[in-house]
């Protein structure tokens, strides 16, 4: 069972410890698409499961059945007729669990939300199953994976009915951090610098799925290049895919990405959203914002204020936030447009938002560094009220200590040099946040880019600098 796979450490323990438990287990994973949670079930039981079932995307019930069906054969070794439903089904799989002489039995149900087919009645199956006969024994692992976050929230760890309060583990899977996509590539053979692993993450974040996808004999410029431009780029018809297998009716949930997309740099508020989205307002826009933040899409930044109506929303996910700006019009179709253009000025100024974005997704990287790891904070980011002289900070770290790491994120190639803009910059989002939040802790200028700053008069204006070795770590 020891797997040696890249990251996933902490998960992969945990799936052992439920293996090992007294008890009956139900466990849930859940994450974006191909991040990598079917990998990690298999590489952890070396593919050895009691029974083990995919659901099949955009499939009849009766198509799922017959795939459920061909699934009791393979693993009882035995002729059955195909269940009727899946009542049926399960009590099938019942039959077929019984007769297991493993001392804890893995039942892993994948790609779950699939199986759940419009009057299929799945749910009250399985509720049927785990409530009369499988949480009464103490020898049953239930897995269930699924990359439809919003269905597996909502049907199975918000379940008002039969599965009330029934899951008993659940495991969120992350994208690898930047640190992880580095030992990935390493594994792989290919030789990239830390530039390199962080310009990929700015496209492909540290979804594995994409990395496996690069070829060790390209660079990072030209694996791009052959995923996403040219006349037959593999991730051509990614973002749709992407969207359709988690959300059944995707148009809204893709309206709602696309104005997030448009004011990048900010992020907006709810009401913000509600004047430029096409549907009327109300509880489906929650709907809608809460089950894209649960898929990983977008992130909600509670203000620093704790006022629950200032909250941000903010697209997080970096191939969507790539794909918009730069393959969804379908004009730059040059197979070799990345490599040309990725140092033009219209890029570099995409890349300082997207490492806004990369420095969000390694906080603990960024509190670590500032050796704060143990210190409680609240994250937040915080917008003026007012439009003059107006400030926002993408990033508050307000401690417990007495202390706000107030920073900032610049994206550079080289050494920054900080200038008197800078320090005007600085002093001035200080002095309207002191003035609106009237806080009394010291405010801590934190300034975070790759490859740290230039020894320079306006140096000292900040009291930490965190590079690319900090983000690594």
């Amino acid at each position: 069972m020891n797997i040696d796979i890249i990251g996933r450490k902490e998960e992969q323990a945990e799936l052992r410890e439920y293996a090992k438990s007294k008890r009956p287990e139900f466990v849930v994973i859940y994450g974006r698409r191909r991040v990598g949670k079917t990998f990690l079930v298999r590489q952890t039981f070396h593919n050895e499961f009691d029974f083990s079932f995919t659901g099949i995307a955009s499939a009849t019930m009766s198509e799922q059945l017959e795939g459920f069906s061909a699934a009791l054969r393979k693993y009882g070794k035995i002729d059955h007729d195909v269940p009727k439903n899946w009542f049926e089904a399960f009590d099938m799989l019942t039959h077929l669990i019984e007769q297991s002489t493993s001392k804890k039995k893995v039942i892993f149900l994948d790609e779950m939300p699939w199986m759940d087919t419009k009057k299929s009645k799945f749910v009250s199956a399985l509720e049927h199953f785990w409530n009369g006969w499988a949480s009464g024994r103490s020898d049953i692992l239930l897995i269930a994976c699924g990359s439809a976050t919003s269905w597996m929230t909502n049907k199975l760890f918000l379940n008002k009915g039969g599965l009330y309060n029934r899951v008993t583990q659940q495991i969120l899977l992350e994208q690898f951090t930047l640190a992880e996509c580095r030992e990935y590539f390493e594994r792989a053979s290919m030789r990239v610098s830390d530039y390199d692993i962080l310009e990929s993450y700015m496209i492909f974040g540290g979804i594995p799925y994409y990395l496996s996808l690069m070829n060790k004999k390209l660079s990072i410029a030209q694996n791009v290049d052959k995923l996403c431009f040219g006349a037959n780029p593999k991730l051509r018809n990614e973002y749709d895919s992407l969207y359709q297998s988690v959300f059944a009716k995707p148009e809204r949930y893709i309206e709602v990405v696309t104005v997030l997309s448009s004011k990048r740099t900010k992020g907006l508020s709810r009401d913000d959203i509600v004047k430029q989205v096409s549907f009327p307002d109300g509880g489906n826009l929650s709907k809608i914002l809460r089950e894209l933040e649960q898929s990983g899409f977008i992130r909600k930044y509670p203000p620093f204020d704790g006022n629950k109506k200032g909250a941000l929303y903010q697209l997080c996910d970096f191939f969507t936030l790539f794909f918009l700006k730069y393959m969804q019009t379908g004009k730059n179709n040059d197979p070799h447009y990345w490599s040309a253009s990725r140092e033009t000025s219209s890029s570099r100024a995409w890349k300082g938002y997207a490492f806004e974005q990369v420095c969000l997704a390694h906080i603990p990287q960024i509190k670590r560094t500032l050796s704060i790891a143990g210190v409680i904070s609240n994250i937040s980011a915080w917008r003026s009220k007012s439009s003059t002289p107006g400030a926002q900070i993408d990033l508050l770290i307000d401690r417990n200590d007495g202390v706000i790491n107030m920073c900032e994120m610049k994206y550079s190639k080289y050494e920054y040099t900080l200038t008197k803009e800078d320090k005007d910059d600085f002093e001035r989002k200080e002095r309207v946040l002191r003035l609106e939040t009237k806080t009394k802790k010291a405010i801590h200028r934190t300034l975070v880019t790759p490859y740290g700053i230039k020894d320079n008069s306006y140096a000292p204006i900040v009291q930490s600098v965190i590079d690319a070795d900090g983000l690594f770590s």
